[in-house]
């Protein structure tokens, strides 16, 4: 199966090129169903391979100077907060089984990927829907603004924190809408707040479990191998005509989840 996970790895990594968000939420079950990890491990392992691949994509968009470092800010450090606070104090505090109901055992892994399906569900219904809107939205201030990107960021951290997933689907939306920056602005932009967080949520993790180095990097190099393709293949096509389907592949992958968790 751990071929076919490497296979997987360059896919994340294209796609978090590509369209700047998304591919990330695939590390996770790549990590648990191909190569046999824990989920709460598999959360720590993402957030170093999501946030390393994110760098070096971070890194084509600068050199096309379509990052803003100001959005990066706004957004960036409530999602640092929240990702340290949560990987230090709330992951910990979960028990190995929250509760027993005769022969079904609710165990914090879970507990994890049960969320983890969850918000790929939600993830792929913001990459499917289409935008119907004909007028550009209207915000009553800029600094309206500014407070509920921050508490957008505050909310991503979160659930960075819990699940190891980057957010991308929620952070672009977020500066196209609030912000009004272009597309690939937004991805350049998406890509710096993830790489922050996933690895700042990787350093605040990584003493609760034992680290795979050679498993890591490994994941990490093929993913940043993908990113970098998926960097060039975006000069090219446009992420957004993508998204559809990459949505649709998500929502299927989230269902997946749900269906094999509870059965086991």
């Amino acid at each position: 199966m751990e071929i076919f996970g490497y296979i997987a790895s360059v896919l994340i990594g294209i796609s978090l090129g590509l369209i700047g968000g998304g591919g990330s939420i695939l590390t996770v079950p790549v990590l648990v169903y191909l190569f046999g990890l824990e989920a709460i491990t598999a959360t720590e392992y993402s957030l170093f391979i999501v946030g390393i691949s994110s760098t070096a994509g971070a890194l084509s968009y600068l050199k096309r100077d379509l990052i803003n470092f100001k959005v990066v800010l706004i957004f960036g450090i409530p999602s640092v907060i929240s990702i340290f606070l949560t990987r230090s104090y709330i992951i910990p505090l979960i028990p190995e089984v929250l509760f027993n109901t005769g022969h079904f055992s609710f165990s914090r892994n879970l507990f994890l990927m049960l969320i983890f399906a969850a918000l790929m569900i939600f993830a792929s219904y913001s990459m499917i829907r289409k935008n119907t809107d004909t007028e550009p939205i209207k915000y009553p201030s800029k600094n309206n603004n500014i407070l509920l990107m921050a508490g957008q960021g505050s909310i991503v951290g979160i659930l960075t924190g819990l699940v190891g997933a980057g957010g991308g689907f929620m952070i672009i939306p977020a500066l196209t809408g609030l912000f009004r920056t272009s597309m690939k602005v937004a991805i350049g932009t998406s890509l710096v707040i993830i790489s922050l967080n996933s690895l700042i949520g990787f350093l605040s993790s990584m003493n609760h479990t034992k680290t795979d180095w050679t498993l890591l990097l490994t994941i990490s190099l093929i993913a940043v191998a993908g990113i970098i393709i998926g960097s060039q293949i975006s000069k090219k096509i446009d992420g957004k005509k993508l998204k559809p389907a990459f949505g649709w592949f998500i929502l299927v992958m989230g269902i997946y989840i749900i269906v094999k968790e509870i059965t086991l």
